[in-house]
Parts: structure tokens; C-alpha cells; sequence
């Protein structure tokens, strides 16, 4: 019999999966402490919970029977994903059971925009019936722009098109055929911005995106552009967009997420064209209820043998040749996240080549390994080790990976290569010693580095005075310089610099440094 512990008030209808199964009985908890739940959680096989409870690394450690653990919702924040995996427990969510939910309040957001409806109603509690002071605005004939254009931000399209509105889209990890089977047209950023009167934004919060709607990026909109944000707080300056609906240049906005939440005291709520809900998005009974069932589904699979779909830590392979590949999974994400901060352009095609011994392994988990670390920054669904290079595909992204049996030098080698519509960039990466990573070539320039969480990518002449006027910009920011390593092909051409940093570098630093003679650019990759 296996015992699974129920956290959190998860939907009771949702739990079906698990209570038809004579195998498994359900237990549901009440609020715990850390020190209660660690007491609690060594006679539990699985556990399911939503945001409340933290699966800390303690509780980890004291659970002894866990083999799975289960987010009914998307994001798994409250879970030690490392301890988990280190203990080999599969860490589950539920990436689609909210899509319909999120669409629909992003709808529900535009059309409240469009006629005004809180603030009429709001009058008329008041025992006001003023007619003449909320003129609204049709949608149809008019041009929605979506920054984002993945799960949600093709339903919200869908959904517009119906209404007889134009739909434009900025992506740019999503292909124009892949657009063009949703009939949306794909334009750069600045066309997005310029055509839409009305914005709504499906992207996740990336250091790319963070503050992505400013004053800059205001300015170049229509007057009386109309914006939404059902996706993440932080994509836009609340500063910014306050100045902006104050001065009429953004006619109104609608948010659902703030940069902090809960939020109930942003200047933003006194301004009459300002709309907001408390990060209701995923908040309907059928989403809830479809995140249970999806979960509960998930841990009866993993429980009685079944295929787990939705693992966000560990893939689905067999135990034998899981470890053989571990080792080469955090190298390949890793490898994956870095060449992913350095393309420029729509990404077309993904290539890795397995040399040397790892060519001999089960290398499928590596090369989706590889695709989650290239997918995971960018896009606002999950990414995980099953659904990976279903989401490159779903977005015309071509994916090849080959074995050639030779590792030139090395006893292993995993050779990456990225193409957009505006070049490619590649890289090596193998594991020397005691499994230890490095990278060992970057766009074909051979280096030493050991992949860290902040590095600097700087391509420029091989000269003197760049490397030493580099080193001052960043040392004049308090910023330690841990590791460098300088690649170049031959006396006088071009070469590149690769600095790890003990924190990011301000923008403001990268500015200078990409404006120093001979400096090509400069890129600050965060892992």
C-alpha cells in the first residue's frame, strides 16, 4: 500500500485518480511546520501540494519512502528541486491544467479596458448613473500586439481573431511558419509597440524582460495605447507606466501581477483608468480542479510504473542509464542556458554532437537537457526534462543530434551549435576529474572555463590596452573578477574574452566596456 500526503486544500474532486486506486490510500494534512512536516513526512511514498507548504531541503532529508513529489500548479518555487533530485525524488507540476484560465482573465482584462466596466460599476454602487462618462472603445478593427507567443499567448490570439482584431506578435524564439499556422504576424519589438492599440504581454520575467515596458519603450507606442499584464510582474516599470497613464499617453492599463506582491498600495490603484486584480490568472474552479487531476494522474504513474509526463527534475529513463548520463545533464543545461544569453535573432535549429565516450551513452536526455537549458530563459511555459523538445518543435525549432565516436583530445566532448536568422554560435563542454565541468571552445575559439553563475562574453581584437581597460570598468564597480580566459586563432585577429564575476554587471559598465577600441561586444550571461 502506498501512502500519499495531501497538502494545502488541493481540489477534493481532483484527488479521483487517487482514491480509485486500491494501491494507494490518501491522507489529508493540515497546516505544519517545517519541524512537523519533517516528523511527519518518513511514512509517505508521495506528496502533493500547491504554494503553502515548503518542501525544504529538511523535509527532503526526512523522507524516507518519498519517490515523488507533486505541485498541483505551475510553478514549484516552494520545492527543493536540488535535494530532490539528489535523492533521486521526481518533482511533477501541472504546465497546462491554467492555460484556458489565464486566456480567459486576459480576455476578460481587455474587454474591462475597452468599456470601462469596473469604474461603471463602481458608480453605480455609488447611486450614480453617469452615462456620458465612460465612452468606450470597440475591439474589433483593432490591432492587438502580444509579446509572448507561446501557450497562452496563441490562445489569447485565437480568441481576439475571433472578435475580428488584427493580431501581431513579437517572439523571438518562435518561427514564422509556426506564427503563420495561427495567422499571426510576426514583427520585431520596436513594429509590435508601434501598431498595437492594445499590448498584452506572455512572457516570462527574464533579465531580457525585466522593465521590458519603460519610458523608452512606452514612447515609441500609439497615444492612447491600451496595455495588459496577466503574465509576470516586473516586465513592466510601474514608475514608467504611471508617468505614462498620468500624462495620457497610455489611454489604460490592466495588471494582475505587480512587481511585489500582494500589492494593494501602488500609486497605480488611485488613477481612474487603472485596472487590477490580485493575481487571479490560474484562480477558477476548473483550473484548480484540472491541476489536481493532472498531479494525481502524475503520481499514480510514478507510483504503480506508468510513463510520468510532466517531471521537472529527472527524465524518464530507465535507473541504469540515468546514471550513466547524470553527470552530463547539468553540463548540457548549463551549455544550453549560455549559448541561449549569446545568439542573436530567431532561433531556427539546435545541432549537438557527442564525441568520445558520452557517444556510447543514451544520449537522448542529454540533448533534451541541452534544449531545456536553451528553452527555460526564454520561454513563459515550464520547461522540463519530458516536454522540452515537444516545446522546440511546437515552435518550428529544429532539433539534430549525431554521435562521431572521436573527441578530439578529450575523453568525452558535447559540441553545440545555435542558428538563427542571423548566424550561429557554438560550444564545447566536457567533464574532466572528479566529473567536473568545463567549457572547452566558444564559437570555435578554445578556452578553459568552468561554467559559473555570472560570466562576461567579450569578442574583440587581439590588441593591447582591452583586457587591462576591461578589468578597471568592472573593478571600478566593486565587482570581483574570479576567473578569466582569453581564446584567439592567430597573432592580430579576432579572439575572445570570457571573464566569471562574483555578481552581474550593471548595464551601465557593459555600455562602457562595449564602447572601448577594438571591443567587438560584450554579453552578461547568467546561469
Amino acid at each position: 500500500m502506498y501512502k500519499v500526503l495531501v497538502m494545502d486544500n488541493v481540489a477534493e474532486e481532483g484527488l479521483a485518480p487517487l482514491r480509485q486506486n486500491p494501491e494507494i490510500e490518501v491522507v489529508i494534512g493540515g497546516k505544519m511546520t517545517e519541524d512537523e512536516l519533517c516528523a511527519a513526512i518518513g511514512e509517505y511514498d508521495a506528496m502533493i501540494v500547491r504554494s503553502a507548504t515548503k518542501v525544504t531541503a529538511r523535509v527532503v532529508e526526512n523522507a524516507a519512502r518519498l519517490k515523488i513529489v507533486g505541485r498541483a500548479g505551475v510553478g514549484v518555487d516552494n520545492i527543493d528541486l536540488a535535494a530532490c533530485t539528489a535523492k533521486g525524488i521526481l518533482v511533477v507540476n501541472a504546465p497546462d491544467g491554467n492555460t484556458i484560465a489565464a486566456t480567459e482573465h486576459t480576455i476578460a482584462m481587455m474587454l474591462a479596458l475597452a468599456r470601462n466596466i469596473p469604474q461603471a460599476a463602481g458608480k453605480m454602487r455609488e447611486g450614480i448613473w453617469d452615462k456620458k462618462a465612460f465612452l468606450g472603445v470597440e475591439l474589433r478593427g483593432k490591432t492587438l500586439g502580444i509579446l509572448g507567443l507561446g501557450r497562452i499567448g496563441s490562445a489569447v490570439a485565437k480568441r481576439a481573431q475571433a472578435m475580428e482584431m488584427e493580431v501581431v506578435a513579437y517572439d523571438p524564439f518562435i518561427t514564422e511558419e509556426k506564427a503563420a499556422t495561427l495567422a499571426v504576424r510576426l514583427l520585431p519589438l520596436e513594429e509590435v509597440l508601434q501598431k498595437a492599440d492594445f499590448l498584452t504581454i506572455h512572457m516570462p520575467k527574464t533579465k531580457e524582460s525585466y522593465h521590458l515596458i519603460n519610458d523608452d519603450t512606452i514612447a515609441l507606442m500609439k497615444d492612447g495605447v491600451r496595455i495588459i499584464n496577466c503574465a509576470r510582474g516586473g516586465i513592466i516599470d510601474e514608475a514608467a507606466l504611471y508617468r505614462a497613464m498620468q500624462s495620457g499617453k497610455v489611454a489604460g492599463a490592466a495588471l494582475d501581477v505587480f512587481e511585489k506582491e500582494p500589492n494593494t498600495d501602488s500609486p497605480l490603484l488611485a488613477l481612474p483608468n487603472f485596472i487590477a486584480t490580485p493575481h487571479l490568472g490560474a484562480s477558477t474552479c476548473e483550473a484548480q480542479l484540472n491541476v489536481a487531476v493532472d498531479v494525481a494522474e502524475e503520481i499514480v504513474a510514478a507510483l504503480t510504473g506508468g510513463l510520468v509526463k510532466n517531471t521537472v527534475n529527472i527524465p524518464s529513463i530507465s535507473p541504469k542509464a540515468l546514471a550513466a548520463v547524470r553527470p552530463y545533464l547539468g553540463l548540457a543545461e548549463k551549455m544550453g542556458r549560455m549559448l541561449a544569453q549569446l545568439v542573436d535573432g530567431r532561433l531556427k535549429k539546435i545541432e549537438v554532437v557527442y564525441s568520445g565516450d558520452v557517444a556510447k551513452c543514451e544520449v537522448a536526455p542529454i540533448t533534451t537537457a541541452l534544449v531545456k537549458g536553451v528553452l527555460d530563459p526564454i520561454l513563459q511555459e515550464v520547461v522540463n526534462f519530458v516536454n522540452a523538445s515537444f516545446l522546440a518543435k511546437n515552435r518550428g525549432i529544429q532539433v539534430f543530434q549525431a554521435c562521431d565516436g572521436e573527441g578530439e583530445g578529450y575523453s568525452s566532448l558535447i559540441t553545440v551549435r545555435l542558428y538563427t536568422d542571423k548566424g550561429e554560435n557554438s560550444l564545447a563542454g566536457t567533464l574532466t576529474g572528479q566529473n567536473e565541468e568545463r567549457i572547452v571552445m566558444i564559437d570555435g575559439y578554445r578556452v578553459d572555463l568552468v561554467p559559473a553563475r555570472h560570466m562576461l562574453y567579450v569578442p574583440h581584437q587581439d590588441k593591447p590596452r582591452i583586457i587591462g581597460p576591461v578589468g578597471t570598468l568592472i573593478g571600478e564597480h566593486s565587482i570581483n573578477i574570479a576567473a578569466m580566459q582569453v581564446g584567439r586563432k592567430e597573432i592580430g585577429g579576432k579572439a575572445v574574452m570570457l571573464l566569471s564575476v562574483d555578481c552581474p554587471v550593471p548595464p551601465e559598465t557593459l555600455k562602457a566596456i562595449a564602447a572601448i577600441d577594438g571591443v567587438f561586444s560584450v554579453k552578461m550571461i547568467n546561469l
